[in-house]
């Protein structure tokens, strides 16, 4: 209908407007279009997700930044050893294959290779753990993860209500028990709760009101099938309530049947002070227990034209009914899980701060501080980022809340994990560093928001994404070192034959054998290593440390030179000693390979010993290992294969010495992950 161009917000039932996302359950009508595109309310709700733009993480930035400087550093030498090869020995042609060699060995193509290809793993591995990854990236921000805001309903709870007490005046029932008789004083109460809702309910609230009707008044005159409705008052913000007109067989008068807040029952019942102060002691005890209270009251009017409004019916209180929303019971260990890994977890509920103080005390959640929803507004932003940073329960929140939560957090310099499922929901789902939407009772709207989807809508599965983020930034870093720390020899073996004017150790052909090893190595070995044993027992990592921090690059580097110096020492030797060219590279190939799975295998983990890893399982470490020395020993041994890499068979000795050399450059690594921990 025309509103005369009011400025009138469409979404309340009561209001006549309809747009995309609304359900048509009955009737029929005639929609004039108002709005459009951008104009309409989810053209707003998507303008809104337009101003918050999702940031590269901090691992895609430094990686690029890395692969950059590698590059220029790698085209830098090539240019250098033709220059130098070229002007010391006359001959630029193999100056030229000399410096493609050094920037085929310096070229980091590994780095992006392994980020894409862990970060694809990994959202493999979510997937099986009911989390469906919308944005790769949010894999390893998952493990630097601070805080955890979620949602209590079905989140931390089964989202599966019972309605467990009811209130009657000064009478009250506990419904925990056995028992198929309901006192008589309860049955009216039971009787207008059912009445306002649904006759056929989706709503797990309304379900359990429907299990209790057939449990106890199925056999009654208080259950009205043949009752036909006549209209209703849906729930709107202004007024927490529903409102159904009846048509009884029994009387001539309409029947309205009311159920909401009892806030707002107490508003339509127009009761005095007394009785709203008694009614407000009753709902905190109830709310106490951690259940979520609603109001029942019941009216009559005579057939006539029906009020624009439910306040102009004279309505009587019935009584409170608590439901129980049993919490999950894998939540109590998850939580202890969060808080052992230094992660804190928020929950953020409109129930009633004594439904979320109980709740939070059953999963071992900080509830000495509970704040509200109208708290919140009260606040400006520098007393909200103050109030996030002790307070772990938010009551009485609505979704629009969320937004400035996130928000606050993220400007205490937290990574914040957000959970959420309306369309309400969106704005604060995309800001957040990880926005979680609900798979099960989700909107489309959050899950497009949001980077991960939780199929299960369960707490515990969250965590688990919490320890596969950790595993993957842990596995990453190791990859990264392994890969940094294999190029400095390989790098190392192109250029110094040039500088101390040796024969060529390495050609483009070796590079490509080498890369064989690495590429497999570093995307497959260390992606399928299993987590470290205190992946959740530290603190989150800080979210400015860098993957490649002066710790990783120092110990890489340090890998890297040893076992170049090995190789050069062994090199050089095999040529003085007298043996031919040909054979002092098939020397420094098989030191060199010896000593490129020996980082493999210390690289496993930073913790443990080699020999103490071995008792982890890693299929793709024996593919990748056997395959490498077959491959070795055919190309030492295979005359077709000796003329390809230029190598001449090696003797017993020297193929000894040349395993043992590659051996010797990990194990001062080995010694100190054994004399202290890294």
């Amino acid at each position: 209908g025309d509103t005369g161009g009011a400025d009138v917000r469409p979404g309340g039932d009561d209001l006549p407007f309809v747009y995309s996302g609304t359900l048509v359950v009955q009737g029929q009508g005639v929609a004039r279009v108002r709005a459009t595109g951008p104009l309409t309310e989810l053209g707003k709700i998507g303008r809104a997700l337009l101003s918050v733009e999702p940031e590269a993480t901090s691992i895609e930035r430094e990686t690029g930044h890395l692969v950059r400087r590698l590059a220029l550093l790698g085209a830098t030498l090539c240019l250098l050893v033709i220059v130098v090869y070229g002007l010391t020995r006359g001959d630029w042609v193999r100056g030229v294959l000399a410096g493609l060699t050094l920037a085929m060995a310096t070229l980091p193509e590994e780095f992006p290779v392994v980020l894409t290809v862990f970060l694809a793993l990994g959202a493999w591995r979510l997937s099986r753990r009911s989390v469906l990854t919308r944005r790769v990236a949010a894999v390893e921000t998952l493990g630097a993860a601070t805080v955890l805001c979620v949602d209590k309903t079905g989140t931390l709870t089964l989202n599966e209500m019972g309605v467990r007490s009811l209130r009657v005046g000064a009478e009250s029932l506990d419904l925990r028990g056995g028992g198929d008789e309901l006192p008589e004083a309860f049955h009216e109460v039971v009787e207008f709760a059912i009445l306002a809702g649904q006759r056929d309910p989706f709503d797990p609230m309304e379900k359990a009101f429907k299990r209790l009707g057939d449990r106890f008044l199925v056999q009654t005159e208080h259950m009205h099938e043949d009752w036909t409705l006549v209209r209703e008052y849906s729930l709107s913000p202004e007024l927490l309530a529903r409102s159904r007109v009846w048509r009884s067989r029994e009387t001539d008068d309409y029947v309205i049947a009311a159920k909401g807040a009892p806030e707002a029952i107490a508003d339509l019942c127009h009761l005095d002070d007394g009785a709203l102060e008694r009614l407000s002691r009753d709902v905190s005890a109830m709310a106490d227990e951690g259940l979520r209270v609603l109001g029942v009251a019941r009216a009559s009017v005579p057939p006539q034209a029906l009020p624009v409004i439910q306040h102009e019916f004279t309505f009587e209180l019935l009584g409170l009914v608590g439901l129980e929303d049993p919490v999950r019971p894998t939540a109590v260990e998850a939580v202890k899980e969060c808080r052992a890994a230094g992660i804190r977890v928020v929950m953020i509920t409109g129930d009633y701060p004594g439904t979320a103080r109980n709740i939070g005390l059953q999963v071992g959640l900080d509830i000495e501080k509970v704040v509200t929803g109208p708290e919140l507004d009260g606040m400006t932003p520098a007393e909200l980022q103050a109030c996030v940073k002790t307070t772990s329960v938010f009551a009485r929140v609505v979704p629009e809340q969320k937004l400035r939560l996130v928000e606050a957090l993220k400007a205490n310099g937290e990574i914040v994990a957000m959970t959420g499922d309306g369309v309400n929901d969106a704005p604060a789902l995309k800001s957040a560093h990880i926005g979680i939407a609900m798979g099960g009772r989700g909107t489309d709207v959050a899950r497009e928001a949001a980077s991960l989807v939780l199929l299960d809508d369960d707490f515990t599965s969250i965590v688990q994404a919490v320890r596969l983020g950790r595993r993957i930034f842990d596995n990453l870093q190791k990859a990264m070192a392994y890969i940094f720390a294999v190029h400095v020899p390989i790098a190392g073996m192109s250029f110094l034959p040039v500088l101390f004017r040796w024969p060529l150790a390495l050609f483009p052909v070796h590079i490509v054998f080498l890369e064989l090893i690495i590429d497999p190595a570093c995307s497959i070995v260390f992606e399928a290593e299993d987590e470290e044993a205190d992946v959740m027992r530290r603190p989150p990592r800080d979210p400015r440390a860098q993957l490649f921090g002066v710790r990783t690059l120092t110990l890489s580097l340090a890998q890297g030179v040893v076992v170049l110096a090995l190789v050069a020492a062994g090199y050089g030797l095999t040529l003085r000693a007298g043996l031919s060219e040909n054979e002092a590279r098939a020397f420094a190939f098989t030191t060199l390979i010896v000593a490129n799975l020996g980082l493999i295998f210390a690289n496993r983990s930073w913790t443990q010993t080699i020999f103490a890893r071995l008792a982890v399982p890693n299929r793709a470490l024996w593919f990748v290992t056997g395959g490498a020395l077959a491959f070795l020993i055919l190309s030492l041994n295979v005359p077709a294969l000796n003329r390809v890499f230029r190598f001449a068979e090696l003797g017993a000795g020297h193929f000894g010495l040349a395993v043992a050399l590659g051996i010797a450059s990990i194990l001062w690594f080995e010694g100190l992950k054994a004399g202290s921990r890294l």
